[in-house]
């Protein structure tokens, strides 16, 4: 059954504790029911509390089913589930979080899209448990975010129980990125991709792993790693800059001409200035953040360190 398991499930854990002995008992109900063979990939992504040791209870109590990956410091979520999918056996991928926000019980609505015939099933969570600002930023990302790139159409990007094909799993595993993101590097490579919703509940156990600054960059990744928007956006930004200040200085010449000399209007200008200065730094670093991750993938240093992993051999 281990060899050639028809399901593979990959699984990021950081500091999830409280969750895991109530995850393997319902994604193993679910996945039982099912009746099909399968395999569950848990990757440790540098926890620092109590979950490598349940980690390694749960192989014990499955040997065949229950494979461990242990990286030897935090890499984030998605290189976690990378290094799954470079050692996944099954024909189907399912991914999901640890917190159990995503009911595992959901699983055969995405293995039933993928045996219809789609080869990417992404999911949308319905009546979200989330914090009221956590939801308004999450609508207003969505809405910037299909602004930005309509090509990727995803109505909830951030709900990770979601189910690949083998061959989308092997496409992205192959890219050796350093950064990326996976649902969007997924729609990418597929050729009949589909939504479905799925349930979610509040976060019974643990925080998440997610900062507001994480949250920033994780949407950095997302932005900078397929779409080219920003950029675009500073280039007309800038030349609708340099007609209107042709304009204002052919204004200024012909005023002199006309009127005078003149020491009014000099905070006007600082402040015109200042404007232009924020404008021209913002530009900036939206670019280094592109010439950033250009750097990070020229340096070709290893995208994540697995430490060992934990499989009946």
């Amino acid at each position: 059954m281990a060899n050639n398991p028809y399901l593979s499930v990959v699984i990021p854990v950081h500091n999830e504790q409280e969750s895991l002995e109530e995850l393997y008992k319902r994604l193993t109900q679910a996945l039982d029911k099912l009746g099909k063979s399968y395999e569950i990939i848990l990757t440790n992504d540098g926890s620092t509390d109590k979950s490598a040791e349940i980690l390694q209870e749960l192989h014990n109590r499955r040997p065949d089913q229950i494979r461990i990956i242990e990286f030897n410091g935090n890499f984030g979520q998605h290189m976690a589930i990378m290094a799954g999918f470079e050692r996944v056996r099954g024909d189907i991928v399912i991914t999901m979080d640890a917190d159990l926000q995503n009911p595992p019980e959901d699983i055969g609505k995405l293995v039933a899209a993928i045996e219809a015939g789609h080869d990417v099933v992404n999911t949308h969570r319905e009546s979200r448990q989330d914090t009221w600002w956590r939801l308004t930023v999450s609508r207003w990302h969505n809405k910037v975010r299909a602004w930005m790139m309509p090509k990727l159409v995803m109505e909830d990007e951030g709900c990770m129980l979601r189910a690949y094909r083998r061959d989308i799993v092997d496409l992205m595993a192959s890219t050796g990125e350093a950064t990326t993101f996976i649902p969007a590097l997924a729609l990418s490579y597929a050729s009949n991709p589909v939504e479905v919703a799925v349930g979610h509940a509040s976060r019974a156990a643990g925080e998440s792993s997610y900062s507001f600054y994480g949250l920033i960059r994780y949407n950095f990744d997302l932005i900078t790693g397929f779409s080219l928007f920003p950029l675009q956006v500073f280039t007309l930004l800038g030349m609708l800059i340099s007609f209107c200040s042709f304009v204002f200085v052919v204004f200024l010449m012909l005023r002199r001409l006309i009127v005078g000399p003149e020491v009014e209007g000099v905070f006007t200008l600082f402040a015109i200035l200042f404007f232009l200065i924020g404008i021209v730094l913002l530009g900036l670093g939206v670019t280094g953040e592109y010439i950033g991750r250009i750097y990070q993938e020229v340096r070709k240093r290893p995208r994540f360190v697995v430490r060992r992993v934990i499989e009946k051999k």
